[in-house]
């Protein structure tokens, strides 16, 4: 088979997959790791993340339990196709903007600190920082 006839990931998997490797980033969980838990090969778990093999029910279910995250975690925020008049995911958004960043090694990084941090009030001045920074950097 030739590239041109190769089928195209569907749009949810790939949105879904991104999302195992969100939290699985989040937990700073290897795809070994994940797979060992599954009884699967880390190969699966890149395929699943990638969207090339759909994960099934009982699969999802078993992911969510093992991140700790309910199953509508993985479909939170995605447009599909047939809802936005064809826009959607795969138009750059905020949400994927968002994901791309959060799934970035500094994003990561950023992410795991921050939440270590337990003062609500130091969490927000921390982002009152943060947006002070980004617009001197506009200027």
């Amino acid at each position: 088979m030739d590239k041109e006839n190769k089928k195209k990931p569907n749009p949810t998997d790939i949105y879904v997959g991104s999302r195992i490797r969100l939290r699985r980033n989040m937990l700073g969980m290897s795809q070994e790791n994940l797979g060992e838990k599954l009884g699967i090969t880390f190969q699966q778990i890149q395929k699943y993340e990638k969207g090339t093999n759909r994960v099934g029910a009982s699969r999802l279910q078993a992911i969510s339990t093992i991140l700790g995250v309910p199953v509508s975690f993985f479909f939170e925020d995605f447009v599909s196709q047939d809802t936005a008049g064809g826009k959607g995911f795969g138009e750059e958004s905020s949400a994927t903007f968002a994901l791309d960043f959060v799934t970035s090694p500094e994003g990561l990084q950023l992410n795991r600190a921050f939440f270590k941090i337990g003062d609500a009030k130091v969490r927000r001045k921390i982002i009152d920082l943060v947006k002070v920074l980004a617009a001197d950097e506009e200027s």
